[in-house]
């Protein structure tokens, strides 16, 4: 047995200049690069500060330019550290020691000390935006000309010994597992009880609806959109079993036609009934178990260039995509990463949405500003996450490590004036609901009321929620008497009180009070550092929100408190409003009569507990399609606030919807046929209407291949576009009113001629390297390995130390091609002994034009034999587009295995 000898390289590596990788463009959703921050909260000796890199899209061998710092109380720098790291496959990490002291050796005194990690990946279109590749001047130039680029995270650590805070006496809040939580440490004060129940959620996660629901074996990153094994009611029972009273199943809006692109051959029906079954799944799971509650919604938008948000309760799949027949792939067409118009249309329909791991530039954009604030914004958008654990851990046991703050974009959305509650979710793209880490959700309902979508919405909109990374902890704002997510008026002095309990016999080793000025676009500052603080705020708005850290460094937040500050003894009295309505069908009308001793701001006006329309001026209506409501009764309520935040609500009025039944309810007669066995076949249809057909849709094999709007209702399609044999084509006509006639299915063959073409060049290597990439000698006539043919192969690996080697060529398959596949010989061996681990692998890959590698199949020093194997992998998913094929060998640090590779083929017919 033969290896390669490995060069000495080590010491050379530290004057070189590092290569970087070219970039593939604009990436899917969740392969963008992502920095996250790990350390201690307390240590006595050496404290470790780890580093976890994430880049799924980017070339391996990408550097990653990062600085530690550690900051003092006054925002002054301590200590710092600076250095580059390489991405494998997707991810790296880093490390540092901190051993307790300064720049100049002497030891931090005690208190708090902030961690922050700055870090920027360098990718082509990174070098090309800063103007070098160097990691050594990477972040200066990043923070200088892109800073959107440069991740940040920080994280508070305790040096020495601090005194615990002193806390309130809190009449812990029930939970809704029935339990009441341990007190936390008491003082003399004593707020009395809240009339109030915990329930825990977990609002932000995916499916096999769109890119979740992996295997844990195997899961490592964002599903193929609907290959995952699991669906929402899996996920549903798996958040039940592991504890959890609320589980969102958030489904990328963009994913309902199969791809994270655009498929051009997607169905809006297939599309439609996909997310109208994800609906039903809930509603099936919710029906089941009384004591949980299952939402299933939207995941809207892109991260690149827009941002993601949560839509909780559209009944419609909100998209932008359109097939090749101009059909939306979707219910109602969202203009991409328009927020103002999005936020303008959940307004109107009453639906609520959270910001979802929102970044602190480059995303929310309206009119050139990021996170922009907007009155339609700030009546629908109720929460932001800020905090999440890894979107693709697959731990089961509430112990991952990889976990992201969002709170400085917190901060600024709070800032800019958007009423925003916090909260903290797990992404889950794996089959592990909720048991990634122990963070949670706390939603705040009515002790006594149902837990119902329509509780859970009520909480949301009045910002009644906090954000904890341990689920026994509760933490409750209070401000003279009004609760976290209160908009009230106050003269004279404020008394805030930071409420905290722990079931687990945790206790609050700090405490933050943070005061900003909405919509003053300034900084958010700590303001107090006791549990309990009495200040007189100036005269105009301000607002406060709650941090505390246990003694194991886990963080809670509180919702907000909005205080209108003012001389005298503020407005106290809520508005006078009472509502009513007219219509039974058609546009009805929806009416308030509402007055206040200083003055209406706004009516809002509730459907069936559901809001439906807000109004800012006298006189107060609202419009309503009545199709959009069932026929029979509903309510009515409508709601009056006031400058103060005083709410005064009406007594509820009854009404009647009876929604016409004399349309045109009479659908089309169609039948279908074909012609033709090759080249160009015909497809036809004979469609005919009580009114009048509009169009005739074409299905072959259960996909839409062609519309026609105008007898003769016919298209032509080109036989080698299906594969030979027997095929069904079906006939859909549609008329005015939306009725659908759908024909008999009809069966014709196909018998398309031609051989196979092959797409690999130099597929023996005997001609030298052209057009194969390759890293440094692969492609050799070494003795060591024997070729299958020829003189020439692809050696990966065989060093006996830790190495990765790669060859990949780009070849561009057929549209026309009805099949395709990989096919190649290789020989493994190895000097490995065990029989059961893999130590070393070879993936074979496809690289898409987007720069996504997908991996095909693995082998492993597992797999070793004696002479080549053939292998065989289909390609068909890859039809009609660019890649590059990949072989990626990854050999760990003793005991050679050597991926041999020869006579490759990619054939098309």
């Amino acid at each position: 047995m033969n290896w390669k000898t490995r060069i000495a390289g080590g010491l050379l590596l530290a004057c070189a200049v590092v290569a970087v990788p070219a970039f593939a463009g604009s990436l899917p959703d969740h392969e963008e690069f992502d920095a996250t921050l790990q350390v201690p909260f307390r240590s006595a000796g050496a404290r470790p500060v780890t580093m976890h890199f994430s880049y799924p899209g980017a070339t391996p061998g990408t550097q990653v330019a990062w600085e530690v710092a550690l900051l003092g109380h006054d925002g002054s720098e301590l200590r710092a550290w600076q250095g580059h790291s390489a991405l494998g496959t997707g991810s790296t990490q880093a490390k540092v020691l901190w051993d307790g002291l300064g720049r100049n050796g002497q030891a931090v005194p005690s208190g708090y000390v902030t961690v922050r990690l700055r870090a920027v990946a360098l990718d082509g279109a990174t070098v090309a935006r800063i103007g070098s590749g160097l990691p050594g001047q990477a972040l200066t130039l990043a923070q200088q000309r892109a800073p959107e680029l440069v991740e940040e995270q920080r994280y508070d650590v305790l040096v020495g010994a601090v005194a615990a805070p002193v806390m309130p006496h809190f009449q812990a809040l029930r939970q809704h597992n029935g339990t009441t939580t341990a007190l936390s440490p008491m003082s003399a004060t004593s707020t009395g009880g809240l009339p109030y129940t915990i329930y825990f959620g977990n609002l932000h996660s995916q499916t096999n609806h769109s890119d979740g629901g992996g295997v844990l074996s195997t899961c490592v990153g964002a599903q193929n959109p609907q290959s995952g094994a699991y669906g929402p009611s899996d996920a549903y029972q798996y958040a039940l079993n592991d504890g959890l009273d609320i589980l969102m199943t958030s489904e990328h809006n963009h994913m309902y036609d199969g791809s994270t692109g655009t498929n051009t051959s997607a169905s809006p029906t297939t599309a439609h009934n996909l997310y109208q079954s994800g609906l039903q799944a809930a509603s099936t799971f919710n029906a089941a178990h009384a004591n949980f509650l299952a939402i299933y919604g939207l995941e809207w938008g892109v991260i690149s260039n827009g941002g993601h948000l949560n839509i909780f309760n559209t009944p419609s799949l909100l998209e932008w995509e359109y097939n090749s027949s101009n059909q939306l792939i979707g219910d109602v067409f969202t203009a991409k990463s328009d927020y103002g118009s999005l936020y303008a249309l959940m307004k109107a329909n009453g639906w609520v949405g959270q910001f979802n791991h929102p970044a602190s530039t480059g995303q929310f954009n309206i009119g050139g500003t990021d996170l922009a604030y907007s009155a339609d914004g700030d009546t629908v958008m109720a929460l932001a996450e800020v905090l999440n654990s890894s979107a693709f851990s697959t731990n089961t046991t509430e112990t991952e490590t990889s976990r992201t703050s969002y709170e400085a974009a917190f901060n600024i959305l709070l800032a800019r004036g958007f009423h925003v509650a916090p909260s903290s979710d797990q992404d889950n793209h794996c089959a592990n609901w909720g048991a990634s880490y122990t963070n949670r959700t706390g939603v705040l309902i009515p002790s006594g009321t149902a837990l119902s979508l329509a509780s859970f919405l009520d909480a949301v909109r009045a910002r009644r929620t906090y954000a904890t990374e341990d689920k026994t902890g509760q933490i409750v704002l209070t401000a003279n008497g009004h609760v976290m997510g209160e908009r009230f008026g106050n003269s004279g002095p404020l008394t805030l009180a930071v409420n905290y309990a722990s079931s687990a016999g945790h206790t609050a080793q700090r405490v933050q009070v943070f005061e900003g000025v909405p919509g003053g676009n300034g900084a958010v500052t700590a303001t107090s550092s006791t549990a309990t603080t009495t200040i007189t705020p100036a005269n105009g708005d301000h607002f406060y929100y709650a941090k505390v850290t246990q003694e194991d460094g886990k963080q809670l937040w509180s919702a907000p408190v909005w205080v209108t500050q003012g001389a005298g003894g503020g407005d106290t009295t809520p508005p006078t409003v009472s509502a009513s309505e007219s219509g039974t069908s058609g546009t009805i009308t929806l009416s308030a009569s509402a007055s206040d001793n200083v003055g209406v701001t706004r009516v809002e006006f509730y459907v069936d507990n559901a809001l439906v329309a807000t109004d800012t001026a006298t006189p107060y209506t609202a419009t309503l399609d009545s199709t959009t409501l069932g026929n029979g009764t509903h309510s009515l309520v409508a709601k009056a606030y006031d400058a103060a935040g005083n709410v005064g609500t009406s007594s509820t009025v009854s009404f009647s919807v009876s929604n016409s039944t004399g349309v045109d309810t009479t659908p089309p007669t169609v039948s279908a046929s074909e012609s033709g066995n090759s080249g160009t076949i015909t497809l036809s249809a004979n469609a005919s209407d009580n009114v009048g057909v509009t169009k005739v849709e074409f299905y072959v094999d259960n996909a839409l291949k062609a519309t026609s709007t105008a007898a003769p209702y016919q298209a032509t399609l080109d036989s080698t576009t299906l594969a030979n044999g027997s095929h069904n084509l079906v006939a859909k006509a549609y008329d005015a009113a939306g009725n659908i006639g759908t024909s008999s299915t009809v069966s014709f063959s196909i018998s398309n001629g031609g051989t196979a073409a092959e797409l690999v060049k130099n597929n023996s290597f005997e001609n030298g390297t052209t057009p194969w990439t390759q890293t440094s000698g692969v492609i050799t006539n070494a003795s060591g390995e024997a070729a299958h043919t020829g003189s020439y192969k692809a050696w990966l690996d065989g060093y006996g130390s830790a190495h990765t080697d790669y060859v990949r060529q780009q070849i561009t398959i057929p549209a026309t091609a009805t099949k395709a596949t990989l096919d190649f010989y290789m020989h493994i061996d190895t000097a490995e002994t065990t029989t059961s681990t893999a130590y070393d692998k070879l993936s074979a890959q496809v690289i898409t034009s987007a720069g996504k590698y997908v991996t095909l199949a693995t082998w492993s020093n597992l797999n070793a034999a004696s002479g080549y194997v053939e292998h065989a992998v289909d390609l068909s998913a890859y039809i009609g587009q660019t890649i590059q094929i990949n072989f990626y060998g990854v050999e760990d640090s003793s005991n050679q295995t050597s991926f041999v590779i020869d006579d490759v083929s990619v054939k098309a017919q």
